[in-house]
């Protein structure tokens, strides 16, 4: 499914030898041996353009690393108009397909500066997962965009092995894509990245928040730092009125500024299936761009709001010191970032000790940030 676009190409740039049998089908029988020289341009076979041959190198790469995450249901080989996926309806009785799409933003220049082009692909790849385990489906496929000012062959790797590295590690498939080198719109260094997941879930386990109760208890697990949301503040603070580098330790992080902003947004999907599996959920909410503040709604019924207990812990230094900068009062605070939150369980008072009882069996870190309360508007109450 992958096509690779490069500039002033056309049809027959891209198949020569096409385009030699058109110019011969249009020849008359009584048309003499000597040919124009266009017609021996094509039999002659020129070298590729520079564009032409970047692109054949990164498609050759892709091809293989994407082969590392097929699996029985995937019927396509990269390259075609579309990637083939056999739905296993034994596995997914009365199936739903979930499907997302995001983009990684703002921590993409970031990351391209410092040569961290397959961490910042992972980063998509787990967006978008999260963003379908969060309704009780599991991720089937992934497809990607990659745009470029001109494509540079072991970037394309890199990114393409980050993608490949976390779909393996969810367990999904990289089918296809697209890969397009367009120098009017990007900077000849810059690229663009997104992505794209269809997910899973037979209709009965469907998780819509309506099962959400007065009382619930909200649980929380910790994220690893800023995740994707947030960055275009965070780098102004950091690099324009702070005026740090990238490379520069700083005490109040105990890290480099770079490290820092660049820590991994990580797969909730392994604490979320064990979850529903010992079925003590209600519901989830994946913090992202907008933080507690907008996610929590998203999932809340009508008539209920989410109260939050500030004190149940202490967002990582990284928030603080960006508060601390950039004067932020604690509203945009929570409206902006995840605050140290990177994904938000909505448990039964009853059930919350078997709930956590369940993460630590897997080393996973849990706290009980607030609950579930009768209002009128859906909203986000902190005390």
């Amino acid at each position: 499914m992958r096509l690779l676009h490069w500039p002033n190409s056309s049809n027959l740039r891209r198949n020569p030898q096409a385009a030699k049998r058109q110019c011969l089908l249009q020849k008359s029988p009584n048309e003499k041996a000597s040919r124009d020289p266009r017609e021996r341009a094509l039999d002659d076979n020129p070298p590729p353009s520079p564009a032409h041959a970047r692109a054949a190198k990164a498609n050759d790469k892709i091809k293989g690393l994407a082969r590392r995450t097929f699996n029985k249901n995937v019927l396509s080989e990269i390259g075609g108009f579309a990637g083939f996926f056999a739905l296993d309806t034994a596995r997914f009785p009365d199936p739903v397909l979930i499907a997302t799409a995001d983009a990684i933003g703002n921590k993409l220049p970031l990351a391209a500066q410092l040569g961290l082009h397959a961490s910042v692909a992972a980063d998509l790849v787990n967006h978008c997962v999260n963003d379908i385990a969060v309704q009780g489906a599991t991720p089937l496929y992934f497809l990607d965009y990659i745009g470029a000012g001109q494509l540079d062959p072991e970037i394309i790797e890199q990114t393409i092995s980050g993608l490949v590295d976390a779909c393996k590690a969810n367990g999904c498939a990289l089918i296809g894509g697209e890969t397009s080198e367009m120098p009017s719109l990007y900077r000849e260094s810059g690229y663009d990245l997104a992505g794209f997941m269809t997910g899973v879930v037979s209709r009965p386990r469907l998780l819509t928040g309506d099962a959400i109760q007065d009382g619930d208890l909200l649980l929380a697990l910790p994220s690893n730092g800023l995740h994707t949301s947030g960055y275009r503040i965070a780098q102004e603070l950091f690099f324009e009125r702070a005026k740090y580098t990238p490379s520069q330790y700083v005490n109040e992080l105990s890290d480099k500024v770079g490290a820092a902003l660049m820590r991994p947004h990580r797969s909730y999907l392994s604490p979320i299936r064990k979850l529903i599996q010992a079925e003590v959920a209600h519901a989830f909410a994946h913090i992202t761009t907008g933080g507690i503040t907008q996610n929590l709604p998203r999932v809340l019924p009508k008539g209920l709001a989410a109260q939050i207990d500030l004190s149940a812990w202490e967002p990582p230094p990284l928030f603080a010191h960006l508060q601390k900068i950039g004067e932020i009062e604690r509203e945009e605070m929570f409206s902006t970032f995840n605050m140290g939150i990177g994904m938000i369980a909505f448990v039964p008072a009853d059930l919350v000790k078997k709930a956590r009882q369940t993460l630590t069996r897997m080393n996973e870190r849990s706290m009980v940030i607030g609950r579930v309360v009768r209002r009128v508007q859906r909203k986000v109450l902190y005390s």
